[in-house]
């Protein structure tokens, strides 16, 4: 049933227009608003669920992506931007969906490509170290594999072994083990 008060309503791209007769009565459904008010506020909510539905399921995926849980009263916030405010804020979501996607593929690649290292030698690295490569305890012992200074010098490294890369004290730690075997270890590489 149409609102007498409303000639036209036009929803284009996500804007409510309508052009409406003079509204000098109050709505008696609605004592507080003038007919045009009173009809126009079930429409533009209407109008508005689809929206909301897509930001909160984008937010959703978002969180999801971020690691992170989505507020739970998120959806009731939503509801109460305007229509404008409602597209704007879906358009940063992607770009911010797009931009966690890539953060998170490029942390994956990272982390495949951090360690070269033999299962064998990650095993001793857990032991020596807990496979931290910045291990630095002050006891003459450095890095991931807990190198000597002298160790590390033997098998042509350079400075102090917790400051050089992952892949460095890997390749360095595969010299050492092809050289004198899990021996250099005693403890962890049994």
């Amino acid at each position: 049933m149409r609102s007498p008060a409303l000639k036209t309503l036009t929803l284009a791209g996500g804007a409510l227009a309508a052009t409406a007769a003079p509204a000098s009565a109050a709505s008696p459904l609605h004592p507080g608003l003038t007919t045009d008010e009173a009809g126009l506020a079930p429409l533009v909510h209407i109008a508005k669920t689809p929206l909301v539905t897509r930001d909160v399921a984008l937010a959703r995926k978002v969180a999801r992506v971020e690691g992170q849980r989505l507020d739970t009263d998120y959806q009731r916030t939503a509801r109460s931007w305007s229509l404008t405010k409602l597209k704007r804020h879906h358009r940063h979501l992607t770009r911010e969906l797009r931009a966690a996607r890539r953060d998170r593929a490029h942390a994956r690649a990272e982390a495949s490509s951090a360690s070269s290292a033999s299962p064998r030698l990650e095993a001793i690295a857990a032991c020596e170290s807990g496979g931290d490569p910045a291990t630095d305890t002050g006891n003459g012992f450095y890095g991931k594999y807990q190198f000597t200074l002298a160790t590390w010098q033997a098998v042509g490294g350079s400075g102090n072994p917790a400051q050089a890369s992952e892949a460095e004290q890997d390749r360095r730690a595969a010299m050492l083990m092809a050289r004198a075997g899990p021996g250099q270890w005693p403890v962890c590489g049994r």
